[in-house]
């Protein structure tokens, strides 16, 4: 997956808009759970004029209790595997797309620095779970940046998954 350097917030949007209008030919309603990205991938989404006839709804799950509360995370997933680990960020795309009733989910989980990591779970590690009706993909990705850079990478890691899986 090919992250640019440079974030180009002009293109970002237009990218997210032709997604939005590519999701809306198909019937596809989308959905997020945020973790790691506190509302950003939300945020950017929601910017764009018509995005709530597709933009079914986000949700930041912050704390581990509102991953289990609000999208079903088992909690004893958490605690043998942590937050920021492949299992929960499946739970979280499955999670939001069944509250939602949407077709596809998205689950995001990491740790955005500039503390928090460990030599296991560095800073910048983040999974991106999809859930999709007949599969559940997850990314791993490690940005090492600032904070803000860090939520732009996942968005742009997002919308890279997102126009390979639907365009």
């Amino acid at each position: 997956m090919n992250i640019s350097e440079k974030f180009d917030e002009k293109a970002i949007l237009k990218r997210i808009e032709s997604l939005l209008k590519k999701l809306k030919e198909k019937g596809l309603k989308l959905s997020i759970a945020e973790s790691a990205t506190g509302g950003y991938l939300s945020h950017m989404i929601t910017n764009i004029s018509g995005s709530s006839e597709i933009f079914e709804r986000g949700v930041i799950s912050y704390s581990d209790k509102s991953k289990s509360e609000i999208l079903g995370v088992d909690p004893k997933m958490i605690k043998k595997f942590g937050a920021v680990s492949d299992i929960v960020a499946k739970q979280m795309a499955e999670g939001i797309r069944r509250i939602a009733n949407s077709e596809i989910g998205i689950g995001t989980t990491g740790i955005a620095g500039p503390t928090g990591g460990t030599e296991l779970k560095p800073v910048g590690l983040v999974y991106i779970s999809y859930s999709l009706k007949d599969q559940i993909i997850v990314d791993k990705h490690n940005f090492k940046t600032s904070r803000i850079k860090f939520k732009q990478k996942v968005l742009e890691a997002v919308i890279t998954k997102l126009e390979s899986i639907i365009l």
